[in-house]
């Protein structure tokens, strides 16, 4: 044990308490003893024991007396019975009442020991998956989605509000933009959590293997079917199928997409039955799907059937003052595994990036990042560092040059946060509430942030 856990004996027999304390302690234990279970009950109120080994029968307050006043009492700590000759049954009881294991007595001392390293391993366990769930909630929760958009702050209060329900999300916006990271929000903020999330590029597997991976197949469908395989629809059971994409679907396999959705059940390829699946169907594209459907590259039915819920995701153009956030985030993400967390942008890069439209959206601002963290051999990331493509489309404007002095993320959010206002009212010659309705922000907001800026 890498650090010294303590446990509480509770036994009527001195002299089995005097015995296991010592075989406790000189395994690295810490260990008190109580006479009874009311007496054990008080020092498990007042102490904290990682393990308690309790005997069943016992005077005062027996073992399972003990059981029921711990759980009652919310007592975390793992209980293990102790059990004589004729008490088996008792002790399985007690199992159902919340104890982790029985022993046997009399017992051999090795038995006591690995039934408190399986216990430990338990309890490992268990904090590991609590652990790691944390960090999945963490990683696809809106932490995660770094944006102070309005319009990116209105798809997380949609996603909030659709999250808990089955209805089928259709998410729109250009490649890059993080259509899968909603996607993975809502399903880790949804009672389905603790479920698959299964994502699907439709557009990266071809339309003769399509259908086996959805709905799988059975032994003998086909040349290569050896076995019977299960598709994504079943594997997402009682969670969320991600078809990322979904416009690259052939017609053939949108009719029986459709009938998943419809009906609820699939059927493998070969099979002759079908089997009932709970899934919750997300599905996104970079294509115009209401363009699709009226050239007839794709079913109205079935697009009427997934765009139940739309959530439409701007471009990173559309919100150019979420880049110095998005920088500071894709610094820190990726310095930490470069061990550079050190690096910084330089002025010039920062005005490379303030100045350029960004096709490839957030996508591409974080392989930009990444790839300054790998060129730089200073301390800073600047222009030399970053693609030619990106220095070769730079227009310079009064926005560079206002960030040319500047080193701060913090006050380069400003600067841009003052432009783009500067440049609303310009546009609506004056006019504040057509300038807020253009920057996404309410009146209020904007009246406010005149007066932080000394904005006229």
């Amino acid at each position: 044990m890498t650090e010294k856990e303590k446990i509480l004996i509770v036994d009527d027999e001195e002299n089995l308490r005097s015995m296991l304390q010592v075989l406790l302690k000189k395994n690295g234990y810490i260990v008190d003893a109580a006479s009874d279970g009311a007496d054990a009950l008080q020092k498990v109120q007042n102490s904290n024991y990682a393990f308690v080994l309790c005997d069943i029968k016992m005077p005062n307050m027996d073992g399972p007396g003990f059981l029921r006043k711990a759980a009652e009492a919310g007592i975390q700590s793992t209980i293990i019975m102790m059990s004589a000759y004729g008490t088996i049954d008792t002790a399985v009881e007690c199992m159902k009442l919340g104890a982790y294991d029985y022993i046997s007595k009399p017992f051999k001392n090795d038995e006591v020991l690995l039934s408190l390293r399986k216990a430990e391993e338990r309890e490992r366990l268990k904090r590991d998956n609590i652990r790691l769930q944390g960090e999945v909630n963490r990683e696809f929760s809106f932490a995660n989605i770094i944006s102070k958009n309005k319009r990116m702050q209105e798809i997380f209060t949609q996603v909030k509000k659709v999250c808990d329900f089955k209805t089928t999300v259709l998410i729109l916006g250009e490649s890059g933009t993080g259509k899968e990271l909603i996607a993975k929000a809502v399903h880790y903020n949804s009672k389905r959590k603790n479920a698959a999330f299964v994502a699907l590029n439709c557009g990266a597997i071809p339309e003769n293997l399509l259908e086996s991976e959805l709905f799988g197949h059975a032994k003998g469908a086909f040349t290569d079917a050896v076995s019977d395989k299960s598709g994504l629809f079943e594997q997402a059971d009682k969670g969320t199928l991600f078809l990322d994409e979904i416009g690259e679907m052939p017609p053939s396999l949108q009719v029986k997409l459709l009938r998943v959705l419809q009906e609820g059940e699939i059927r493998a390829v070969g099979s002759s039955s079908t089997k009932k699946v709970d899934v919750r169907v997300i599905s996104a594209t970079s294509r115009d799907l209401t363009k699709e459907v009226e050239e007839g590259r794709f079913r109205d039915d079935l697009f009427y059937r997934l765009n139940v819920f739309k959530i439409n995701v701007p471009p990173l153009r559309d919100r150019m003052e979420d880049i110095p956030l998005l920088v500071n985030h894709f610094l820190k993400k990726h310095g930490e595994k470069t061990a550079r967390a050190d690096l910084k942008l330089a002025t010039d890069a920062l005005k490379i990036f303030m100045n350029y439209s960004w096709p490839g959206n957030v996508r591409e601002l974080e392989n930009c990042i990444e790839r300054g963290l790998v060129m730089s051999d200073g301390n800073e990331i600047d222009g030399s560092c970053l693609p030619d493509n990106l220095k070769g489309k730079i227009q310079y404007g009064s926005l560079a040059g206002a960030l040319s002095d500047c080193l701060s993320i913090k006050k380069a959010d400003a600067i841009v946060q003052k432009e783009l206002i500067q440049k609303a009212l310009q546009k609506t010659g004056g006019n504040r509430t057509h300038a807020a309705r253009l920057l996404e922000i309410s009146h209020r907001a904007l009246l406010y942030k005149l007066k932080e800026y000394g904005i006229e």
